[in-house]
């Protein structure tokens, strides 16, 4: 049996009539930049996720860029992040001309390790931007408490976590301003790019607006330079439309998850764990195996797609050669970039597909 690693059309075609509709309502209201649809979601993702405000950004690169902006800072100064998640994240301190400061990952949640990030702290550092990658939370509580002993600012990356929770509460509401991504594979995605920042502060939200607007508060008058950074009426009203389905896609992808724990808990894979303070929204399913080209190749060969995430870490891509990081820096973002492989996961895998996945990684290992 073929089983896609990620089947959008799928999604696609389950709400198309709702999406249809939706993107009519916009070419005869002929409203395609920010408008009516746009300000609605953001009224509705941010009633979702819990935060004052939502404001729509044409990706979620250019969102975290414009809380990393709106810090003011020197550059040369740091901030704290995890080497081992997209690089758009460090993108947005470069682009500052800020420095990026890695610390490693915790082994079991392939998150920052709170335990590593004081031995990184120097006089240059003012934030940390932690990164709930996969879907699952990072731990929170130690990052605040550090944040909070050295004055730092804290800015979630919550590209791949929409609507996961810390000990009950949604991530993106702990930190000073928190970036989303709608990007088409996110469990949340546009028809096309799409971004979130979200905030509580009045001020930072206000800012924030005019950033993403040419640095105008007033149309033809530019404060600041600012960038063209707005999220499309059409992104707005599909977003609209998905924002709807998220809980039950959630829930579904939550149920194959747990599925694939029972298909492959008898094998030599390194599964997923969800810890103890966590809900995931399981954006990614990885797995970790020495052996992972391997089992890629053999899954290939059956017709199974398969993804990786991410084979090389931030500190070792040449982009990053100034920082003068080398292998061996951070060994454990290291050993879990050769071994992840990202099986399928989207609510619309079914179970039968699900089976194939199991038995074919079974039957690698037999």
């Amino acid at each position: 049996m073929n089983v896609p690693y990620f089947d959008l059309n799928g999604q696609t075609k389950s709400i198309r009539a709702e999406l249809d509709r939706a993107i009519a309502e916009q070419l005869d209201r002929g409203s395609f930049c920010l408008g009516p649809a746009v300000e609605s979601f953001e009224k509705e993702f941010a009633a979702y996720i819990g935060t004052k405000h939502a404001l729509g950004f044409n990706s979620g690169t250019s969102a975290l860029h414009v809380a990393v902006r709106m810090l003011d800072l020197k550059p040369g100064d740091e901030i704290i992040s995890t080497p081992y998640t997209f690089v758009a994240t460090s993108w947005a301190i470069a682009y500052c001309n800020l420095k990026p400061v890695y610390v490693d990952i915790d082994p079991a949640t392939m998150n920052l390790d709170p335990a590593k990030i004081e031995a990184a702290i120097t006089p240059r550092t003012k934030a940390i931007m932690p990164v709930h990658l996969y879907g699952h939370p990072c731990d929170m509580d130690p990052i605040l408490a550090i944040c909070a002993k050295y004055n730092l600012t804290l800015i979630e990356d919550v590209a791949q976590a929409h609507g996961a929770k810390y000990r009950g509460k949604n991530v993106g509401t702990f930190g000073r301003m928190a970036g989303y991504s709608f990007y088409p594979g996110k469990n949340l995605g546009a028809c096309g790019e799409g971004g979130a920042l979200v905030t509580n502060e009045d001020s930072t939200a206000r800012r924030a607006r005019a950033l993403r607007e040419h640095g105008s508060y007033e149309r033809y008058y530019h404060d600041e330079i600012g960038y063209n950074y707005r999220m499309e009426g059409i992104q707005g009203a599909a977003l609209g439309v998905k924002l709807r389905h998220l809980p039950a896609w959630t829930a579904r992808r939550r149920e194959i998850a747990h599925r694939y724990h029972e298909l492959l808990a008898s094998t030599p894979l390194t599964l997923p764990k969800e810890a103890s303070y966590a809900e995931s929204v399981y954006h990614l399913y990885v797995v970790r195996h020495p052996r992972r080209d391997a089992l890629r190749e053999h899954l290939t060969k059956r017709g199974i797609g398969c993804a990786l995430h991410y084979p090389l870490p931030c500190h070792l891509q040449k982009c990053f050669a100034d920082l003068g990081y080398k292998a061996g820096a951070f060994p454990v973002a290291e050993k879990s970039a050769r071994e992840c492989l990202s099986l399928p996961i989207f609510p619309e895998l079914t179970s039968d597909q699900q089976e194939a996945v199991g038995g074919a990684i079974r039957e690698f290992f037999a």
